[in-house]
């Protein structure tokens, strides 16, 4: 029998009505749904200052860094949703990746937060490209951290009519394309596995 994944998914935003915190919400129901277990986060419960070396080398990581770091290293797999700003990742996104980068201690494994896990990427926004163009830099930062991203992927455009009242996608092949995505997801991080 095979042992449930793992994931932790989150949306790199802290607005509260944001886009990529619904569809990461649905993203986290499709894969219970698919079998997983999954832990969502809202980062914005997880305050912390911008990643500072200096400030690291006087305290060391903060302790809302530490705690998402934590989470990282007990998961299997990351749903992440992420925001477009300007063509690019979210400063809050990219921030939360950098702290979890960083080791706790000397006798730490380089890259413990990232190495061996599989990562799925989304997107959505009101444009016409659904946050499509900053999801290469997300990709990037992750796979130089020594994840394996899924080279499926999912946007979703015109965000603002893309959700019913309780937050649920109103189109078909949006759902569809999420569930697909889960299952790539749980798939390729099971094989990894074992």
């Amino acid at each position: 029998m095979n042992e449930k994944i793992k994931i932790l998914a989150f949306a790199g935003s802290a607005r509260e009505g944001s886009y990529n915190k619904k569809l990461v919400r649905a993203a986290a129901q499709a894969a219970k749904k698919a079998g997983a277990e999954v832990t969502l986060i809202d980062l914005r419960d997880f305050p912390m200052p911008l990643m500072d070396q200096d400030l690291e080398a006087k305290a060391g990581i903060p302790p809302h860094a530490q705690r998402v770091k934590d989470l990282m290293v007990t998961h299997d797999a990351f749903l992440i949703s992420a925001p477009e700003y300007n063509s690019s990742i979210t400063p809050l996104l990219k921030n939360t990746l950098d702290w979890a980068s960083r080791k706790s201690d000397k006798n730490e494994s380089e890259m413990m937060a990232y190495k061996g896990k599989v990562a799925a990427l989304m997107s959505a926004s009101p444009g016409a490209l659904g946050g499509l163009r900053g999801l290469p830099v997300v990709r990037a930062v992750l796979q130089n951290c020594g994840t394996l991203v899924l080279s499926q992927q999912q946007a979703v455009s015109k965000a603002n009519e893309a959700f019913d009242p309780a937050g649920n996608l109103v189109d078909k092949k949006h759902e569809e394309g999420i569930e697909k995505l889960v299952t790539e997801l749980i798939r390729v991080t099971q094989k990894l596995k074992t």
